[in-house]
């Protein structure tokens, strides 16, 4: 059963009280320590096999450093749905940059759990929990993938927060959203000290034009694709640079899209990363290009 959407809001908007909720002994045997009811709400749990790989290849990619750096290689997969596999393919994706990886997949719904656990092996185990994250240790990588799409938009702020607070120096929390096969995916990679950048992932053939992304956002930018608004500003330019580039069509959509994302460049956005990782139908942004309310 689904759960009706509560309003999480502040005081836990402040990262001073994460700590306080990771104390208490985890009833079960061996399981990091948890304390209280957790924190969030049931999502509907959809999951698909595959449905996170364009995520996950950029994890292994220019993020891989987190890992390859980390003292203590810990990941949460929060939230991962009715069943574990993303949770698994996660670790497992993982486990070729990092062989000693720590992969927590950690829900709010018992029952997902207690059907998880029949998978876990070394490096992997399943929680019950929320976005307090009852794990032991700050993780390098959190990943939330449509979770918050069912929250206020006014509670995005507190809970991106309460995962800022648990995060290691060099850690990441992944909010993001995507299609029920993994042919569109939006998210914001959000560090320590807030925000960092927006990503876009499209299967090439399943769109049209690039801002059909739109209904994909994550829930800190979805109601924000509105003229004056910084991501719809984006999102019209992606529009004009992959319509302009047109005449590579013949060459296929890769060649397209390198040269959607190098005119973007050229006009001033603060475009990341090169061709190598733009042929694979990605393109990653500076927050402060899409700030809302810029």
């Amino acid at each position: 059963m689904v759960q009706k959407a509560e309003r999480v809001i502040a005081p836990f908007g402040t990262r001073e009280i994460a700590a306080p909720l990771v104390q208490a002994s985890n009833r079960r045997a061996g399981k990091p320590a948890r304390a209280g009811k957790p924190i969030g709400n049931i999502t509907r749990g959809t999951t698909n096999p595959n449905r996170m790989r364009r995520l996950d290849r950029w994890l292994t990619g220019p993020q891989a450093w987190r890992l390859r750096t980390a003292g203590d290689p810990l990941v949460v997969d929060l939230g991962y749905g009715a069943t574990p596999t993303t949770a698994v393919e996660l670790f497992d994706r993982l486990s070729t940059v990092r062989p000693d990886v720590r992969v927590w997949g950690i829900e709010i719904e018992p029952e997902r759990v207690r059907a998880a656990t029949a998978l876990e092996r070394p490096g992997l185990g399943f929680l019950l929990g929320g976005f307090e994250l009852p794990v032991q240790g700050r993780p390098v990588l959190v990943r939330a993938f449509n979770v918050l799409r069912q929250y206020e938009e006014a509670d995005v702020e507190g809970i991106w927060q309460l995962v800022q607070g648990r995060l290691s120096p060099e850690g990441l929390f992944i909010d993001g959203t995507c299609d029920e096969i993994g042919r569109r995916l939006t998210w914001i990679a959000v560090g320590r000290q807030g925000p960092l950048s927006l990503s876009i992932s499209m299967r090439f053939g399943s769109f049209d034009l690039p801002s059909e992304a739109a209904e994909r956002l994550p829930k800190a930018l979805i109601h924000r694709n509105v003229p004056g608004e910084a991501v719809h500003a984006l999102l019209q330019a992606m529009d004009k640079a992959w319509l302009d580039s047109a005449p590579l069509q013949p060459f296929g959509n890769r060649q397209r899209w390198i040269s959607m994302c190098s005119a973007l460049r050229e006009d001033g956005w603060p475009v990341q990363d090169g061709a190598s990782r733009w042929r694979l139908g990605e393109i990653t942004v500076d927050w402060e290009a899409v700030t809302p309310g810029r």
